[in-house]
């Protein structure tokens, strides 16, 4: 079932007794179990009426066992079980011993009263195991896969509007591009903004500069994205920032080295027919950084990313070696690259 499926049922008062909410965007999992437990309860209820368990810690037959209890003063309670591990092939705590069989047997007949939603912090599961293939056949799991770049400029376009607000002159983008598409992230950002330029306001490039915190790693990106479109003045800017921030010259080596891995990975799974959402998969980033990261490639060929790469890797040698200053080694090498 996919969570539009889910929260329609939900909104028509048919919630299902059990889900197992799992992928890789947390964000809209957490939307997802907040707007059912609205529709279940109302806040001065939620404190008989709703369990938390965290099954790295806690067995199963204790989640079980509340599922079973009944309800206090209200019809309906939800019981929510984060880490379920064992729907996945990760390694889980052996101390603990989750009773699947009782699991199995619960899904066959489970209390009308209770929604049980498990979740589990991984983005695919373990479809060899039978409690998955069970609760699929039950249409229970619900993927939250992370949004293409095109619904992720919808959905940051939709929240401005819903705020109040909208953007200017590519400034979407650049927002998307400074928080790496995270939805937590943007959401805070986008509130921000709101707050900054009003009501009907509109959010400029330069807004998006003056406000948008960015991690180290996004000005790297950054940074790469003005070296490949020739923008020497703003990515030296950027670098300048960085050292001013203390950040060591060889982690900033060590981050250009892994963006231009990322678009040497993207250059070959493309000759290889892979999509978008597929790469992304493949390489374990946000489709949105796979997307730039295309875009990065196309101005390169395999073999001159193959070569960047060996610069990249002598750069790293000759810092370590003190052979090279590191600060101006780093400088040479982007300025060799723009060239």
């Amino acid at each position: 079932m996919d969570a539009k499926r889910a929260l329609k049922d939900i909104a028509a008062g048919r919630p299902a007794p059990v889900y197992l909410c799992y992928g890789p965007e947390k964000y809209k999992m957490r939307e997802f179990i907040q707007v059912l437990t609205d529709a279940l309860m109302e806040p001065e209820d939620r404190e008989f009426a709703l369990s938390k368990f965290d099954l790295s810690e806690i067995p199963l037959t204790s989640v079980l066992d509340d599922a079973e209890t009944l309800p206090f003063m209200v019809p309906k309670k939800l019981v929510i079980a984060k880490n379920a591990l064992f729907f996945t092939g990760a390694k889980e705590n052996a101390k603990l011993d989750h009773n699947l069989d009782r699991l199995t047997a619960y899904l066959k007949s489970p209390a009308e009263h209770t929604v049980v939603v498990f979740t589990v912090d991984a983005d695919k599961l373990d479809e060899r195991k039978k409690i998955v293939k069970a609760l699929k056949d039950m249409e229970a799991a619900v993927p939250f896969l992370s949004l293409s770049p095109e619904e992720l400029t919808q959905w940051v376009a939709k929240r401005a509007s819903q705020l109040g607000f909208t953007f200017t002159g590519g400034a979407a983008d650049q927002l998307i591009l400074y928080t790496g598409g995270n939805l937590q992230s943007l959401s805070a950002e986008l509130e921000k903004i709101s707050l900054f330029v009003g009501a009907g306001g509109e959010a400029t490039p330069a807004v998006i500069d003056q406000l948008v915190a960015r991690s180290t790693e996004q000005n790297v990106f950054i940074l790469i994205e003005d070296i490949v479109n020739v923008r020497l003045d703003r990515a030296f800017v950027i670098l300048e920032e960085l050292l001013k921030q203390r950040e060591e010259p060889i982690k900033i080596a060590s981050l250009i080295a892994r963006q231009f891995r990322i678009m040497l990975q993207v250059k070959e799974l493309g000759k290889q027919g892979y999509s978008g959402q597929q790469m992304a998969s493949q390489i374990g980033l946000h489709p949105f950084a796979v997307k730039v990261a295309e875009g990065q490639a196309r101005k390169y060929d395999i073999d001159k990313l193959s070569r960047i790469m060996g610069e990249l890797a002598d750069l790293d040698l000759q810092m370590k070696t003190g052979k090279i200053d590191k600060v101006l080694g780093l400088e040479l090498f982007l300025l060799r690259l723009a060239a």
